[in-house]
């Protein structure tokens, strides 16, 4: 199918839905669905959620702020507590369940008090090649996926969303903090700090995707394949500072940066 006819059809679907609330982190996924929503449904048939929270880096929220109001769309910021739930603190294989099913459930208790008829997020058919256990939580709670409904891809949704011109279409991608840390290691607040600490160090270096794996007081840096040898080139203040971080050893993974790579030691 055509990136025009999935368009299309996207349009279709969620002016079917009349009015929704949609999660929206501010990433290249979320700001691609809202934008389109807006251009469909009626601008109080629409909301905007975040949801903020230790494992959310606060630049980030500040800039889904940003984004929304560019687009213009209502937009509600709420906070979630992953951390007081044993659950998710406990760091088990789903993990990523209990966080959506808190978050989930929250959203159609918004969508509801404000009489919109579903709750979207921004799962598209690139998602379906990795471990996502919280898939489970959004089928429990028939959260609707217009943008895997329509068939959109990661690179369709890229290339949409350049035409569209919205200034999302090359962000790297975004992910909860807590998942840089291992299965079975303790979450908790300070550990997410520091991590978030570390890779907007990276960031701020000039490295445009960038996840820190942490693995006690070791940390194994992802990069995209073409920037591995400039991070070398700048090994010794990369060290340095995230030693003051806390860490012992400093590694870089030369696969380079994939999505979920934690999750490639589990029997899925």
């Amino acid at each position: 199918m055509t990136l025009r006819k999935k368009l299309s059809s996207l349009k279709a679907i969620i002016s079917g839905y009349g009015s929704c609330l949609v999660a929206f982190s501010g990433g290249q996924d979320s700001a691609f669905l809202l934008k389109i929503c807006s251009m469909v449904l009626p601008k109080d048939k629409l909301l905007a959620v975040t949801a903020f929270s230790a494992a959310y880096p606060e630049i980030e929220l500040q800039k889904a702020k940003a984004l929304v109001k560019d687009i213009g769309a209502r937009h509600k910021v709420i906070k979630t507590e992953e951390l007081n739930n044993r659950n998710f603190i406990s760091n088990s294989v789903k993990r990523c369940y209990f966080c959506k099913k808190e978050l989930f459930t929250r959203l159609i208790s918004i969508a509801r008090s404000n009489k919109l008829r579903f709750v979207l997020d921004a799962s598209n058919i690139s998602d379906k090649k990795d471990y996502r256990p919280g898939n489970i939580a959004k089928k429990e709670l028939k959260i609707k996926s217009p943008l895997s409904e329509a068939g959109f891809s990661k690179e369709d949704i890229r290339k949409a969303s350049r035409k569209l011109g919205l200034s999302t279409w090359n962000k790297p991608s975004l992910a909860c903090l807590a998942s840089r840390v291992p299965y079975g290691t303790k979450i908790t607040a300070g550990l997410l700090k520091r991590i978030g600490w570390a890779e907007e160090y990276l960031a701020g270096l000039g490295f445009r995707q960038v996840r820190l794996r942490h693995h006690n007081g070791l940390c194994r840096i992802e990069v995209d394949k073409g920037d591995i040898r400039r991070l070398l080139s700048r090994r010794q203040v990369i060290v340095n500072r995230l030693k003051d971080l806390g860490y012992n050893y400093i590694t870089v993974d030369l696969e380079g940066y994939r999505t979920g790579s934690l999750n490639e030691v589990i029997d899925k």
